[in-house]
Formats: C-alpha cells, structure tokens, sequence
C-alpha cells in the first residue's frame, strides 16, 4: 500500500462511538480523545446531545480520559453542543489540513501517539489523525444524510473503501 493510501486508512472501524473499547485504548498508551461532532456523536442536523452521548462523555471523564471536540462546523454549532457537556472544543477546524489536531493534543497536554481521533470521515478526521501520528478510529455515520461538502467527500471515500477492500486491507463491512 502507498504512503498516500496509508494515510487514509484507519486504525480501526467501528459501528458507533459506543463500541470503542477505551479500557484497551488506556492499555495501549491512550490518554485522549480528539471527536468530531456531525455524524459522529449526533446526526449532522441535531441540535443537542443525545443521552447515550451525553452517557458517553461521562464514561470518558470517568476513566480520566480527556476530550476534545474537533469540528469543521461554525462557532455556533460546536459551542451550543460543547458547552452543556463542559468539554473543550476547536470550531472551523479546517480539517485534515489545519493545525487543530496539533492544538488539541498540546491543549490535552498529550504527545500524538497518547490520543486517538475518532471520526466519521476518511478524508477529514482519519487522514488529518494520521498525518499528526494519532491513533484513528473511524465510526459508521450515524446518518446517511451530509452536508453538501460532505457529499463530495464520500464519493471519494466510498472509492478508496471499496479499493482496500478489494486488496484485502480492510475486513469490515460497510453499512
């Protein structure tokens, strides 16, 4: 496999954010978690947190595990769902090119290889998390609606999949 290919490959692929072994991951080094927001936690159009999402950040900080939401979304949207978890956050991301992978780690006081990014899409969350050395995670949307950039980005997305399938990189089914 390329280096380019590499760097859109997850580590692991799940479900939903609730089939994240975290015991394992705090095994293995990891001490925080960099999320993205749309279609990850909530469905894109969905204004507030869930209870099994709110339940989840709970487990999080309960394990000691520190947080940080990481969306490309505007300062409205990602504050209005941060602040009532009382979890940091970095809006207008700029996501996988921007620094925020880099900011939200140092913000975390964690080196790279202590954090895992946990995102719905290949293009923004799992290569913007392996290009800065992170442990990735890549769950299933939780809607099969997107945005309009989104969109674009899954036609590709949809590609590669069905391309590290067809090598035998990847064992997981999509849904």
């Amino acid at each position: 496999m390329g280096i380019l290919s590499r760097n859109f490959m997850p580590n692991a692929y799940v479900k939903s954010i609730h089939e994240i072994d975290f015991d394992q991951l705090a095994e293995n080094g990891i001490k925080g978690v960099i999320t993205d927001l749309d279609n990850t936690l909530v469905g894109w159009d969905e204004a507030d947190p869930t209870p099994a999402v709110i339940h989840w950040f709970n487990m999080l900080n309960e394990k000691g595990i520190k947080v940080t939401v990481v969306s490309n979304n505007h300062q409205g949207r990602v504050s209005s769902f941060c602040q009532p978890l009382k979890v940091n956050y970095i809006f207008e991301a700029k996501k996988p090119m921007g620094k925020a992978f880099k900011h939200a780690s140092e913000r975390m006081g964690l080196k790279p290889e202590e954090t895992v990014v946990i995102g719905d899409q290949m293009m923004t969350d799992v290569f913007g998390g392996n290009r800065r050395g992170m442990y990735t995670v890549m769950v299933v949307p939780v809607k099969k609606t997107d945005g309009f950039i989104t969109k674009f980005n899954r036609i590709i997305e949809r590609r590669l999949l069905h391309r590290y399938k067809r090598k035998g990189y990847i064992k997981w089914e999509e849904n």
